[in-house]
């Protein structure tokens, strides 16, 4: 499937602003800054809110946990305020542990760690094993629900930022009062029932002032399909950080469509995600302007299944000659635009809040 002309049009502005970027998060600026740092296909999603505190949602692969300890340092942390788990896949929760005696951590949110494997493994030693060292951390923890708001300072001279706990382990908030159905419920299909802990994932909306920002961790097809069916109880958003590393075994287009992002960001691995279902998704996804990779997909004959190299954060086509590169956004503080950059490739685009989102 062809991009979108809009994505096309992209491509060409982000060569005519290949500036370089800064890392560094200056608080003085009043931004909301986000980093995507490369996990090699694990999640971790970096926040820096506009009152200096910091938010990590997920914390990738044990052995990738330097990149997420250098990006905090360069952005001038001294301390990671909040670490959210969305789910216990060891790409998502393993390199906690790793972090913390680096860069401490004030608060973990999860939702509850299982006694048992989360995927059904009998083998309960393996699971007690690979659990051991995040239940061994002293650290003060919150046990997630649905509704959930995690306690960020205000700004006074900022637009109101929240971050809102939508859905956890399968149960998720309930729908606005009078919020009309969805209209593409009917185009609703399902997959065979998940039952791995990737549909246990808590999901989280930030908001700040007009913008917003979905990040469902490895949320699955059917909880995708139930979250906005049959009345959206998301919203449209503006970013949509791509579930589950953009495998077909979630993004589901009712999903991403009820969502109706203008930017979409894939925290993939070169060999993992970019299925064609999601970019399928994706690029047919009303108001999309751009679509943003970690990695390219170099599996072979997948050459399609990739946007511009433009929107890529890293080239390389194996791990070990990867440079790790990071994917940076800065909210402006009134909240009305933001600026998505690759920093080690200098590529920069600006993309306009919308102000007309249904059910923001």
């Amino acid at each position: 499937m062809r991009l979108r002309p809009s994505i096309l049009l992209a491509t060409g502005l982000l060569a005519a602003l290949a500036v370089p970027a800064p890392l560094s998060a200056d608080r003085s600026t009043g931004t909301l800054d986000v980093y995507w740092v490369d996990s090699e296909g694990g999640g971790s999603t970096l926040l820096v809110t506009p009152a200096g505190e910091s938010v990590l949602i997920d914390s990738g692969f044990p052995a990738v946990a330097g990149r997420i300890v250098k990006a905090a340092r360069e952005c001038g942390l001294k301390s990671i305020d909040f670490a959210i788990v969305t789910h216990f896949h060891i790409d998502h929760f393993g390199s906690v542990p790793v972090i913390a005696p680096e860069i401490p951590i004030g608060q973990l949110w999860d939702n509850g760690i299982p006694d048992a494997d989360p995927d059904h493994n009998p083998d309960l030693g393996f699971w007690r094993a690979v659990s051991a060292p995040y239940r061994k951390l002293a650290i003060a923890h919150h046990q997630v629900s649905p509704g959930d708001l995690v306690p960020l300072r205000q700004r006074p001279e900022s637009p109101r930022l929240s971050m809102r706990c939508l859905g956890s382990r399968q149960r998720f908030v309930d729908a606005p009062a009078g919020a009309p159905e969805n209209p593409l419920a009917s185009q609703l299909t399902r997959h065979e029932t998940d039952t791995t802990d990737n549909a246990n994932s808590n999901v989280w909306v930030v908001d700040f002032g007009p913008f917003r920002m979905f990040d469902g961790g490895d949320l699955t097809w059917n909880m995708e399909g139930r979250l906005v069916t049959p009345v959206n109880r998301v919203g449209q958003v503006d970013v949509y950080q791509v579930d589950h590393h953009g495998l077909g075994l979630s993004n589901n287009p009712v999903l991403i469509h009820s969502l109706a992002p203008t930017v979409a960001v894939m925290n993939n691995g070169p060999t993992k995600g970019t299925a064609q279902t999601t970019l399928d998704g994706l690029r047919s996804s009303p108001g999309i302007q751009a679509i943003y990779q970690v990695h390219r997909n170099v599996r072979p004959g997948e050459a399609a299944n990739n946007t511009a190299d433009e929107f890529i954060a890293n080239t390389a086509a194996d791990s070990k000659s990867c440079p790790g590169n990071l994917i940076k956004m800065a909210v402006a503080p009134d909240g009305k635009s933001y600026t998505i950059t690759i920093p080690a490739r200098g590529l920069s685009r600006t993309f306009q809040t919308r102000l007309d989102k249904p059910g923001a």
